[in-house]
């Protein structure tokens, strides 16, 4: 997970561009993007990612569980994504 650290400066336009009613916002300098893009988009997390391939011991009844509530994906993507929520909240924590 990378981290940018912006300037004071950065963050003072961004908290200038945040208080903008949207309609004030001057988009001309950005196209629209085509109709067909949308076939492209992806949920964050859910589009593909460099994956590292490791062997990890689970528990039984924890494999069982992610593979009852995988709600049809492959249950070892439920449990990446679990992981991911976890390691962004332990994140958050320590910022």
């Amino acid at each position: 997970m990378n981290k940018t650290t912006l300037s004071e400066d950065q963050l003072e336009r961004l908290a200038a561009l945040d208080a903008l009613p949207d309609d004030r916002i001057d988009t001309t300098d950005i196209p629209e993007a085509p109709h067909e893009n949308a076939r492209l988009a992806r949920r964050p997390g859910q589009g593909e990612t460099l994956a590292h391939p490791d062997a990890v011991a689970l528990d039984a009844d924890v494999v069982g569980w992610f593979k009852e509530h995988a709600g049809g994906k492959p249950y070892q993507t439920e449990i990446n994504r679990v992981l991911r929520q976890y390691v962004a909240k332990a994140e958050k924590k320590r910022a």
